[in-house]
């Protein structure tokens, strides 16, 4: 059974830091594409951040110059570095694993079989 566990998130001012993790147990894949989602009340989720098969990174314009993408694949383990955090990034954050192949628009859903349950990032003005 595939289980991807996010950390706890938490609340910051803007302007702070916060790093999340995502622990991936029983991936059925040698590689894998994973990515972080968000999601805010009211709006549709959005792809923050996704790390490719090759490790190239890509990131949503809102989120660039500001978060980091990373894997520690010893662990299995990936994270995601968010500095100089806004009000805006107050969301619902969700990490995903494709399920066997990808077709390349890494910041899309329908791309990642895998999802965790979600960690609340909430920051304050």
């Amino acid at each position: 059974q595939v289980q991807l566990v996010e950390s706890v998130g938490g609340s910051v001012q803007a302007g702070g830091s916060l790093l999340l993790s995502c622990a991936v147990s029983g991936y059925p894949y040698s590689s894998s594409c994973m990515a972080w989602f968000r999601q805010a009340p009211g709006k549709e989720r959005e792809g923050v951040a996704a790390l490719d098969y090759d490790g190239s990174t890509i990131y949503a314009d809102s989120v660039k110059g500001r978060f980091t993408v990373s894997k520690y694949n010893a662990k299995n383990t990936l994270f995601l570095q968010m500095n100089s955090l806004k009000p805006e990034d107050s969301a619902m954050y969700y990490c995903a694993a494709d399920d066997g192949g990808v077709t390349g628009l890494l910041l899309a859903d329908f791309e990642y079989g895998y999802w965790g349950h979600g960690t609340q990032v909430t920051v304050s003005s």
